[in-house]
């Protein structure tokens, strides 16, 4: 069964010195630090790759980022992959939870997040399914 946490974020980018790949592909590097509130009391930390092209509205990120905390009262980590695409200005953005990523009660967590700005503040709706307390994760 699918179980919903929603709830909101505050996110820091702060702009690293890429690595020499990245300097050689023109992509920006960031690290990323968030702080959950809601359903998701936690906190997280990441890097972030981004791309510009000459068309304006046009862009694309990819990032990974450790949550560590508690999901609806269970303790634990996982990790979210983010890919974020920008066509024209037409946004495309899928985060998923890395399979077999959870540690603790978080174990065979699994599911898809989504983002929502509305007047500045980050809203999250994560759609996930765990294991039975107690039973084996796959």
């Amino acid at each position: 069964m699918t179980t919903r946490a929603h709830g909101t974020f505050d996110v820091t980018l702060d702009p690293q010195t890429p690595s020499d790949h990245a300097q050689a592909a023109n992509l920006g590097q960031w690290s990323l630090t968030k702080q959950f509130h809601g359903d998701l009391e936690a906190a997280s930390q990441g890097v972030m790759l981004t791309v510009q092209t000459a068309t304006e509205g046009s862009a694309g990120y990819v990032a990974a980022e450790r949550v560590s905390g508690q999901l609806h009262g269970r303790s634990g980590t996982f990790v979210l992959q983010h890919n974020g695409l920008m066509a024209r200005g037409e946004q495309r953005l899928t985060i998923t939870v890395v399979p077999d990523s959870g540690t603790g009660d978080l174990a065979g967590l699994e599911g898809t997040m989504t983002i929502d700005i509305v007047d500045g503040t980050h809203h999250y709706d994560l759609a996930y399914t765990l294991p039975a307390a107690g039973a084996p994760s796959r």
